[in-house]
């Protein structure tokens, strides 16, 4: 695609203008590029639009109607509402039903012709009648003055019609109508920077017609592949943005590995001393990627690496070992986390170990006032821990060698290459970690300029935790499997979504759920902990409940991730409907770290959607990081999932990690052959160009001058 078309902005298109451009702005559409790889996302067969008569139940259908009823109808329980529509087509009556939405009354005026696509339902009060729940709507006219002549037979019927995601203020049918607008007007400008031998051994059309047949497909085309979004023109567009999302990612990888880095030579003193220190031994994984690190460290070029473990697994005494191999060698080391709680709760574990070899670390936060940058700067400080205020202007280090990211899907390129400039003349090596089980392929998408590791083994004494999900009338069950935990000796988490309620939510809270427990255990100490609390504070009470003074600790979710108390053996959360699938697996991490059994209730309050039941079951079915992180990545889709927004990597417009693995494992082979063969893409100049403005304003793959 020619660099100048691809950003043409879109407000010059045929029917747009500066309105309408500032909406399609708020579904990413802004150039013509955007609206290329702004796919359909379902197709509908209008060439046989059915009579109501003939409709078969249990099939999705499309039918067009007059309509002749739009009521809001009050239901006999709670305080629900139904929308009803009717229309009729001559033939028969077809009803739509909205629950609770009363607001689309205003959408529908009696006498509109309209357009119903959905699964057809036996109607229970007409017994042979018809009905849809929920379903697609669209007006066959289109008042708007630019709309085109014979639109209807060119677009919008007796085609295969291609049906869009759109914001409110432009219909489905307008945004076509700009689509074929756009299309027939800038398809000709299409080039196609993909190199034709990578096309033809991997059977793939062109980028031009692939476009034009992915929005307005020929009328002989599957309706079903299409649907599956899995014919070759669809492919090809996908392929396409997985290629040019691999090639930077190799770009990068590549040169990396030119940089002059810092060879560890170390003896291994530290890292022994703090093994001798620990009261338990190195599983086989811990010890097999500690090794391929301290093979990076020994390497005079800088270490990339992914270390990917679920939760428990030991990622942190690995990080720590690393970090004693850089101080060692007289260099400093940095880890850096995605929040000030995670960065504590590392400081917490880490500083008295360091403290006790005479070591120095310091804390870097933006709540913590006192910065001993002076101490930094000098390498008087020998480890940073902190947020992403270590990346702030001011912060110098004398010698930094060692980076330690944690929890990268949080962070991204950008933020790595910001701290890796606080370095020496030498580039420090950079280790990253994510508890976030990642499948492989779908790993090295996101991170394919890191080597990789994985921690695949729990400690020996670690059980599965039995997780059980309960309703608001079972918690009598719960509380008499505290007390008997209680009595046992084991320690108990209760975990609130949020530290105290508002009247904006009817949220149970930390701070009320605490007094209600004292009150009901009074023989018990109960304790809170919450994000707002200081530091030591929070240090002081994490303290008290590992020497076992605190029986049961109130939490909001500060204890998702770095706090590790053998004793703690149950987990109540409270409102687990209102919790994401990797936030509820985080938080059942922290009990069952010991020798014992160990619970994790999950209280979910009605009334709650499809996602968060699916939520639910699979945590009272799985322990499994892996199936737990795909079927979040199912659920959520995998830009929410990864935070690629966040993330400083290019999006992904049409393409879907988890759908097109198979294209992404080609285009990841091509992309890191072409990088290898041609590392500045000097023989494919409108390729490097279209690579570059694919990873526009994320990072600079190709230095120049």
């Amino acid at each position: 695609m020619g660099k100048n078309l691809s950003e043409f902005p879109i407000q010059y298109i045929k029917g747009v203008g500066p309105r309408r451009a500032k909406l399609l702005d708020t579904i990413g559409i802004r150039t013509v590029g955007d609206a290329f790889y702004y796919l359909p996302y379902r197709y509908e067969d209008r060439k046989h639009i059915k009579k109501i008569s003939s409709l078969a139940y249990g099939q999705l259908e499309t039918v067009v109607g007059k309509v002749i009823a739009a009521d809001v109808i009050k239901l006999p329980r709670g305080n629900l509402k139904l929308f009803e529509l009717t229309i009729s087509d001559g033939s028969g009556l077809l009803k739509g039903k909205w629950f609770n939405q009363p607001f689309m009354k205003k959408n529908f005026k009696v006498g509109q012709e309209v357009i119903l696509s959905g699964i057809v339902k036996r109607n229970p009060y007409w017994g042979s009648g018809f009905e849809i729940d929920s379903p697609e709507y669209e007006f066959t006219a289109d008042d708007s003055p630019e709309a085109l002549p014979n639109a209807d037979t060119l677009i919008h019927t007796s085609r295969i019609v291609p049906v869009y995601r759109t914001t409110a203020g432009i219909s489905v049918r307008q945004l076509r109508t700009i689509m074929f607008n756009l299309i027939n007007a800038c398809i000709e400008g299409i080039s196609d920077p993909v190199p034709p031998e990578i096309l033809k051994r991997n059977n793939l059309p062109n980028l031009r017609d692939s476009i034009l047949n992915s929005h307005f497909p020929e009328s002989e085309t599957d309706i079903n592949v299409l649907n599956r979004r899995a014919s070759a023109f669809q492919n090809r567009i996908f392929f396409h943005e997985l290629f040019m999302f691999e090639l930077g990612l190799s770009a990068l990888k590549k040169g990396k590995v030119r940089e002059k880095g810092i060879a560890f030579n170390s003896e291994g003193a530290l890292v022994k001393r703090l093994l001798d220190m620990l009261p338990f031994k190195l599983t086989g994984a811990q010890q097999k990627v500690f090794n391929e690190i301290f093979g990076d460290m020994r390497e005079p070029h800088p270490m990339n690496r992914l270390l990917q473990g679920d939760v428990g697994c030991g990622k942190t005494v690995i990080a720590l070992m690393a970090m004693l191999t850089a101080v060692e060698c007289g260099y400093q080391a940095a880890l850096m986390a995605p929040t000030e709680i995670l960065a504590e709760q590392h400081y917490i574990n880490i500083h008295r170990i360091i403290e006790d070899m005479g070591l120095n670390i310091c804390l870097l936060t933006g709540s913590v006032k006192k910065r001993p940058l002076d101490d930094i700067a000098s390498g008087r400080i020998n480890m940073v821990v902190g947020t992403h205020a270590l990346i702030q202007e001011g912060i110098e280090f004398k010698n930094l060698g060692l980076i330690i990211i944690d929890e990268q899907h949080r962070f991204g390129v950008m933020q790595r290459a910001l701290l890796k400039k606080k370095g020496s003349s030498l580039t420090p090596d950079v280790l990253v970690m994510t508890a976030t089980p990642i499948p492989r392929t779908l790993a090295m998408t996101l991170y394919g300029d890191l080597d990789y590791s994985v921690i695949d083994e729990l400690p020996p004494q670690r059980r599965p935790v039995i997780t059980r999900v309960f309703s608001e009338k079972q918690k009598d069950y719960i509380y008499k499997a505290i007390a008997g935990e209680t009595k046992k000796r084991g320690q108990v988490y209760v975990v609130y979504p949020v530290i105290e309620e508002t009247g904006k939510s009817n949220l149970k809270s930390a701070i009320t759920g605490k007094e209600a427990l004292e009150k009901m255990f009074p023989d018990l100490n109960v304790s809170l902990i919450h994000g707002r609390m200081k530091p030591q504070e929070k240090e002081g009470v994490m303290a008290a409940f590992k020497k076992g003074e605190i029986d049961i600790l109130v939490s909001t979710t500060v204890i998702e991730v770095g706090v590790d108390v053998p004793n703690a053996t149950m987990m109540l959360i409270v409102h687990a409907e209102r919790f994401g699938l990797s936030q509820l697996h985080q938080l059942r991490g922290r009990v069952g770290r010991g020798g014992s059994q160990s619970y994790c209730f999950l209280l979910a309050y009605h009334p709650y959607g499809e996602d968060s039941k699916r939520r639910l079951k699979i945590m009272a079915e799985s322990t499994d990081g892996f199936r737990i992180a795909e079927e979040d990545l199912d659920i959520r889709g995998p830009g929410e999932f990864f935070g690629t927004r966040q993330a400083g990597l290019p999006d992904l417009r049409a393409a879907n990690i988890v759908r097109d693995s198979r294209l992404l494992d080609t285009a990841r082979k091509e992309a890191f052959a072409l990088i290898d063969s041609d590392p500045e893409l000097n023989t494919f100049p409108e390729l490097k160009k279209g690579l570059e403005g694919f990873w526009k304003g994320k990072i600079e793959l190709f230095k120049t001058g």
